[in-house]
């Protein structure tokens, strides 16, 4: 007999729908995985089996009682910056050690309401920002996982989720999923409403989800959202825009993915051609981090005030940077923002999608650094859907991924060229 925690998260949702398995029986072998895993893995930062079972209950009550839920029994991993009501909710800090929400996040609300079973509290680095967790990589315990979004990018690519919750200000849905041989989709920005989220960029945080597949992360969308994300054939080959990071070099095992990526998609019928993204996209990534830093020390405003001590050091510091420069420079960084999100429709006129990289090479030795996101930066800051998909190994054995970028608004074509994207990879 097939061991249901085997099983896709398509797989085991239409099983369970169907009456041939039950969402204890996935339940209690989800479980024994977690159990032989987690004590490497340290995926979570609250995991209660006892809570995991009594959703798993009544998941079966409801559909035997004819109720239609579309992610029937998945276990979902939550990112602790989105509110839980019956977990902790710690954001990473100490400063909220302990701390119980009285409801969910609005995200977490939609998946328990298809019927997601919620395993638990995932790993984020401190605020969703740099100081990381205790997470490693599941392909290599001696590299990190990345960031922030460690635990859900670790707990989907060990096998342990079937889906699960990240958030991006930077890079943290996409790096961290690459590095951990995932699928890591960053919707358009606002596709899932931030009530409940420790929000720290108003201008930039986005929630997206992280699966085994292009699939299963559409299953998730589809079911959360609202909106159609089924992946449908596409009737041609994409032309793709090939784009580095604008203003930065990658490293030459990036150039070596890319070109190899890029030659896969030719052989399947793409055109792939290299474009340069100058002004106003070079001025809106250099103004990044002032954005990010600025509205991130307002969002922590009581925590300065009242927990300093309990910043680390690397989180004070930036804050304090981020306090003493002119007010002027947020107007700045997002006027610049938005004049990039004008230009970028005509920028990538005539083709469907952008090819980029995911991250600039394997995961780093150590888990003190998570990683660069010089190549998710843009994105998130356009506002644009992004989805990692893998597409190899790197010389270190570990999981690399390539990205696919559409226009804002064009989430379904987002995934759905991904999935034509890996299937021109792997043939």
């Amino acid at each position: 007999m097939t061991d249901p925690a085997s099983l896709s998260a398509a797989q085991a949702a239409q099983r369970i729908a169907a009456g041939s398995l039950s969402a204890t029986d996935l339940a209690e072998a989800m479980l024994a995985r977690i159990a032989a895993r987690e004590p490497v893995l340290r995926a979570f930062t609250h995991h209660e089996p006892a809570l995991v079972m009594r959703q798993a209950a009544r998941v079966d009550a409801a559909v035997k009682g004819g109720t239609k839920l579309p992610l029937a029994g998945l276990f979902l991993g939550v990112k602790d910056v989105l509110d839980t009501a019956d977990q902790p909710s710690q954001y990473g800090s100490p400063i909220w050690g302990g701390h119980r929400p009285r409801s969910d996040a609005a995200c977490v609300a939609l998946a328990r309401r298809a019927g997601a079973i919620i395993a638990g509290k995932t790993v984020t680095t401190e605020f969703a920002t740099r100081f990381p967790g205790p997470t490693t990589n599941p392909h290599n315990p001696g590299h990190t996982p990345g960031g922030s979004s460690s635990g859900s990018a670790a707990g989907v690519g060990a096998g342990v989720l079937h889906l699960a919750f990240g958030t991006q200000t930077a890079g943290s849905i996409v790096r961290p999923a690459a590095y951990c041989g995932a699928v890591g989709f960053k919707p358009s920005y606002g596709a899932f409403h931030r009530a409940g989220m420790k929000v720290m960029s108003e201008s930039l945080d986005t929630i997206g989800l992280m699966g085994s597949s292009v699939a299963d992360v559409a299953l998730g969308m589809t079911a959360m959202t609202g909106f159609d994300h089924s992946l449908t054939k596409p009737g041609r080959a994409p032309k793709l825009a090939l784009v580095l990071a604008p203003g930065q070099a990658g490293t030459p095992e990036t150039a070596g993915l890319m070109a190899f990526v890029s030659e896969a998609a030719r052989k399947a019928g793409a055109t792939v051609t290299l474009i340069e993204l100058g002004a106003p996209f070079t001025d809106a990534v250099a103004l990044h981090p002032h954005v990010m830093n600025m509205e991130s020390a307002e969002a922590l405003g009581w925590e300065i005030d009242h927990a300093r001590a309990q910043l680390s050091p690397i989180l004070r510091e930036k804050m304090e940077w981020a306090l003493a420069e002119p007010r002027a420079k947020l107007a700045e960084g997002r006027a610049a923002f938005a004049a990039a999100q004008l230009a970028f429709n005509d920028a990538i006129a005539g083709y469907d999608a952008v090819l980029t990289p995911s991250a600039p090479d394997e995961a780093p030795a150590g888990t003190d650094y998570t990683g660069d996101p010089m190549f998710n930066t843009l994105w998130t800051l356009l506002h644009t859907p992004a989805v990692t998909v893998p597409v190899g190994k790197g010389p270190k054995g570990l999981p690399l991924g390539a990205q696919i970028v559409t226009r804002r608004g064009e989430d379904a074509a987002c995934l759905m060229w991904g999935e034509w994207l890996h299937g021109a990879v792997h043939g």
